[in-house]
């Protein structure tokens, strides 16, 4: 290929350059997208214009990243991030450079560039492609190759092991060896440690939204790029759960990567719902390994994890907080964790639902289940069939759940007939004394919803509080 279709918009940009003396190139993901023959989404733009040149020529520059030659246009209902040509030196803090010098060429320009499949740039006005590091030929062969000494490359940005392993699974592409080498080398990892919690984490979030989740974590494994920042997976390699009962054929680190393949959004176009799924499904069972027990039965061993879920949300609400996920974020997946071994019979009574979904709540039941499902896919690596007794255990519980939600019943304190406020008009004295009434009140009522009647539910708070509260 020599060169690629240039969108209308980058054209009437590219005119705005030429016409004042300069040149602009498409960069980056989007030229690299484009050969592919995937959809471009975001435009990086490199030229010989400097930041200040560019804010002379377009009315609406935003100095993003001023200090090293970078500014952000808005024209046309896009955000195109601009970066004069320039080469780089010494990245004290592992992510940016110390010093930026603006570069001549494109070509130079490129040479700073982290990967050869990136490294190839489109010039504005004709679509030409600039390929001087044989990027083109790697993305022809599904390769991931450093532009120059991977060594050089990596000790320059702490970040790019990190996005080597995401871009091996996102691309469906192999490391090239010598890169693949240097990834774990003690420098690299040293440089690759140094680099922001919230730089892993976003990268991360783009390694398990990926189509097969698995690639990506085996490699950070293999790397020691995971351990660096989620060392609680570490007593999961080697923490065998297979015995004569045939539940599980992985250890606990490969049925975790297995189980988040597995994670399928029950609400699909939402990645925030599906990035809940595939967390709560990787670290489902973390705290196996801390609840491992064996016991000999009939001359087999068999292997236990009691208390594993209870386990397994601590370690998971630590390491999310610290990898900086947001609060809802952080409490959502722990509670997904903590609830993932609920066990539903038919024989629930109606109550036994409401209480169930009570405990669970509506907002989180569908999540749950798909992280029910997702286990039981990293269980064998293999997807569960919709007429498998899981999913139709599931389906079941889901059409209880439907029915008793269409029935008003109370599901929760809010849903009362009854308020504190009514309790204080009984004379029940403001304070604990009321959560606990209004706690028991509410039991009564998912036990007996025809309960929830303000007369009926006032004659019991007052009764409660005669027989355990008044002195």
């Amino acid at each position: 290929m020599t060169k690629i279709k240039i969108p209308a918009d980058l054209q009437k940009v590219n005119d705005l350059f030429s016409s004042h003396g300069f040149k602009a190139y498409l960069v980056g993901g989007a030229v690299r997208d484009t050969i592919l023959g995937k959809e471009m989404h975001d435009w990086d733009l490199a030229t010989d214009a400097t930041p200040e040149q560019v804010m002379e020529i377009f009315h609406h520059v935003i100095p993003t990243g001023i200090a090293h030659g970078t500014v952000t246009i808005h024209i046309f209902g896009h955000e195109i991030e601009t970066t004069t040509f320039r080469t780089e030196s010494d990245y004290s803090d592992g992510r940016h450079p110390d010093s930026v010098s603006y570069a001549k060429t494109i070509e130079a320009d490129l040479s700073r560039r982290d990967f050869t499949m990136n490294a190839i740039a489109a010039d504005l006005a004709t679509g030409e492609l600039v390929d001087p590091f044989g990027g083109q030929t790697d993305i022809q062969n599904k390769i991931i190759r450093t532009v120059g000494n991977p060594l050089e490359r990596f000790d320059e940005d702490g970040l790019r092991p990190v996005r080597a392993v995401r871009f091996a699974g996102q691309l469906g592409f192999v490391i090239e060896k010598q890169t693949f080498d240097s990834l774990s080398n003690p420098s690299v990892l040293r440089k690759t440690a140094s680099i922001s919690i919230e730089r892993f984490r976003d990268e991360f979030c783009k390694m398990i939204l990926t189509a097969k989740p698995s690639v990506c974590l085996k490699l950070a494994e293999q790397t020691g790029i995971l351990t660096l920042f989620i060392p609680e997976f570490v007593p999961c390699r080697g923490c065998t759960q297979a015995d004569v009962r045939g539940f599980h054929e992985f250890d606990v680190a490969d049925h975790l990567f297995y189980a988040c393949d597995g994670a399928d959004n029950p609400l699909p176009g939402n990645d925030d719902n599906k990035l809940l799924i595939r967390l709560a499904s990787l670290f489902h069972d973390i705290g196996k390994p801390a609840a491992r027990s064996t016991d000999i039965i009939g001359g087999n061993e068999i292997i236990h994890f009691h208390g594993h879920e209870s386990v397994g949300a601590e370690i998971t609400r630590k390491l999310l907080t610290r990898l900086r996920f947001p609060t809802a974020t952080v409490d959502t997946v722990t509670k997904l964790v903590r609830e993932h071994m609920f066990y539903y019979e038919p024989v629930w009574s109606d109550a036994a639902v409401r209480r169930f979904i009570v405990r669970i709540g509506l907002e989180n039941m569908k999540n749950l289940f798909a992280v029910r499902i997702a286990d039981i896919y990293g269980m064998h690596n293999t997807p569960v069939l919709a007429q498998s007794s899981t999913r139709q255990n599931l389906d079941e519980l889901q059409r209880r759940i439907d029915t008793v939600t269409t029935q008003n019943c109370a599901l929760s304190l809010k849903s009362l007939s009854v308020n504190g406020k009514d309790l204080l008009a009984l004379g029940i004295p403001a304070g604990k004394t009321i959560g606990c009434i209004l706690s028991e009140l509410l039991e009564t009522v998912l036990d007996s919803p025809d309960m929830n009647e303000k007369q009926k539910l006032l004659s019991l708070a007052e009764n409660i509080y005669i027989q355990k509260y008044k002195a």
